[in-house]
């Protein structure tokens, strides 16, 4: 009988965390997205072939609570909310575009 070792989160390494953060159908589209501009729901939608309400509301939520987004409630008629690249996302866009000359 063999046992494995079992490695704690807090113990791996933050860049795998990070593209772990990263990873999912339209977290990288997402993230190119808001390079450009603000971001709402609606256009993103539109914006990303083959996205539906659920997996783009589910990919928003998680690059926010990871700190990479920034989801702003504009209180003019009609309210609406954009999510904004936060400073550490503004952070890895030299990442991306290092990545992105990789093809």
């Amino acid at each position: 009988m063999t046992t494995k070792k079992v490695i704690e989160d807090n113990t791996t390494c933050p860049a795998q965390a990070l593209l772990k953060l990263l990873s999912g159908k339209w977290k990288p589209e997402i993230f190119r997205l808001a390079v450009d501009s603000p971001l709402r729901f609606s256009s993103l939608l539109r914006q990303i072939e083959g996205s539906n309400k659920q997996t783009l509301s589910i990919a928003l939520k998680e690059l926010e609570e990871g700190g990479l987004l920034q989801k702003v409630v504009i209180k003019e008629k009609p309210l609406h909310i954009e999510y904004n690249l936060t400073e550490n996302g503004k952070a890895l866009i030299p990442v991306f575009i290092q990545l992105e000359s990789l093809k």
